[in-house]
């Protein structure tokens, strides 16, 4: 099965530039997919088609809305719904997925079990910044700056040092020193 990639230059999956999935990819990212928005309880996703908050399982809706209510729960702090959302995917190898369940448990205090899912991201797609970045900050949590860097390098190598993820990881580690 095809990967989604990320382009070097965006946080978008590449297969998403410059098209009208571009288009759809950046409104939704921008959009609050998250269950908190319908006023969803915890264990439950928002299903546009019933209008209804569902219990969540695989297959309820497609991987597409859960990575988008799982990722928008993630960036509410909400970790654990967050992981139970994004383990309902029926592709676990999607690295947008493997990233987001790295951020939620690195922000929930297992930064290991993060650390790991952001490797597996990496290893299906070497050129995602965004796991790079959340790679590095995972290292800089756990006190290793080198490892940090090293990552602070491949994001240069990839996207050069004015992407967002240049930016992010670098004051991160200037914070940290």
């Amino acid at each position: 099965m095809a990967r989604a990639t990320t382009s070097p230059n965006s946080r978008q999956p590449a297969a998403a530039k410059n098209s009208s999935a571009a288009r759809s990819w950046t409104s939704k990212a921008r959009g609050n997919g998250s269950p908190t928005a319908q006023q969803c309880k915890k264990g439950t996703v928002w299903n546009k088609k019933t209008k209804k908050c569902v219990k969540v399982q695989s297959g309820v809706l497609t991987d597409e809305e859960l990575y988008q209510q799982g990722r928008a729960l993630a960036k509410e702090a909400q970790y654990d719904w967050a992981i139970e959302v994004l383990s309902a995917v029926q592709d676990q190898e999607d690295p947008r997925v493997l990233n987001y369940l790295g951020y939620s448990n690195r922000k929930a205090g297992r930064l290991e079990t993060g650390i790991v899912y952001y490797q597996k991201a990496l290893a299906i797609d070497p050129n995602f910044n965004l796991a790079r970045e959340y790679l590095g900050e995972g290292y800089l949590a756990a006190g290793r700056v080198d490892l940090a860097m090293a990552q602070l390098e491949a994001i240069a190598n990839s996207c050069g040092t004015t992407c967002e993820e240049y930016r992010e990881l670098s004051a991160a580690i200037s914070a940290a020193q």
